[in-house]
């Protein structure tokens, strides 16, 4: 019988294990967690303050904003405590949670993705029912929809994971903790943890993936065949292009971490997917969506000449 033990504590793996590097990380970590954290707030300040950008698009993109923000919260100090510290561990609860929150506003982040997608299809291809389609309270329930699916999918999880017998070694080939590194450590069977995490997680990846790059397909050959000037064509690509820059930056690592099996081989391109989508992405997209789009830098100025 296996030697089972009550694992109180887990130790995370360092980002990189060259001393030298850590302090310097630590201060591009934090500069970068700084500028997320702003960046997003200031979106989601321009969002509600601003009536020119009371639509759904910008609705959306408030929610992206937050979530990007709680998205980085759930790993970054983690991190960056860690590159500080010589004993770099999280407890059961503190590493369950993490796994819990990383699960619910990735998830989530996924699916909204595909709904601002579908914003963005609904107003170019249907312009004349946009407002009958995309009105406010379809709006709020494709919110509400996307956070409380996200937050069960974790749930999930968390619940199962929490669930495992833990025996042997407890150090997480990771950086944070997540259920494929976590399976590594676990006793006994775990034919259902890894079936939700390749069927049930997998699924919401790639259907999410599909969708949104669906939306943009048929945008694309709609306005090739339909648009009336150059103008209307540049104006409706440049407005996409934001959009479709965010789903490639955070789908295609995303979706690579879950559609393969775990193993040791596979966890160092994971921690580098996993810094893509869970620390990259959220701090580019205040800054894509600020420099492609007029009406959020034309808000952004407003906001800053009332406040002088």
């Amino acid at each position: 019988m296996l030697n089972r033990t009550s694992v109180t504590e887990f130790l995370l793996l360092p980002v990189t294990d060259i001393q030298v590097l850590q302090p310097v990380l630590f201060v591009v970590f934090l500069a970068i967690y700084i500028v997320n954290v702003a960046g997003n707030a200031a979106i989601l300040m321009v969002v509600f303050s601003d009536p020119r950008l009371h639509s759904p698009m910008y609705f959306f993109l408030g929610n992206l904003s937050c979530l990007d923000i709680c998205f980085s919260t759930v790993t970054l100090p983690k991190m960056l405590e860690n590159f500080l510290s010589t004993h770099k561990a999280i407890s059961f609860l503190g590493c369950i949670s993490q796994l819990h929150f990383f699960h619910f506003m990735g998830s989530t982040e996924s699916m909204l993705l595909t709904v601002m997608g579908f914003d963005r299809f609904v107003a170019i291809c249907k312009p004349l029912h946009y407002t009958l389609i995309m009105n406010h309270r379809v709006c709020i329930q494709m919110a509400v929809t996307v956070w409380i699916f996200g937050f069960f999918h974790a749930l999930l999880h968390s619940v199962m994971t929490s669930r495992l017998n833990f025996c042997g070694s407890n150090h997480i080939n990771h950086f944070f903790c997540d259920v494929k590194p976590l399976l590594e450590l676990a006793c006994g069977n775990i034919e259902l943890n890894e079936w939700l995490l390749n069927t049930v997680t997998g699924t919401i990846a790639m259907s999410s993936c599909f969708l949104t790059f669906l939306s943009y397909f048929y945008i694309i050959i709609y306005l090739f065949f339909k648009a009336r000037s150059c103008s209307m064509l540049r104006k409706a690509l440049s407005t996409c292009a934001s959009h479709f820059l965010v789903v490639v930056l955070f789908y295609i690592p995303g979706v690579f971490v879950y559609i393969h099996p775990a193993s040791s081989s596979s966890m160092d391109q994971d921690q580098i997917n996993a810094i893509m989508y869970n620390v990259v992405t959220p701090v580019l997209n205040p800054l894509i969506y600020t420099l492609r789009n007029k009406e959020v830098k034309g808000a952004l100025k407003r906001m800053i000449s009332r406040s002088q």
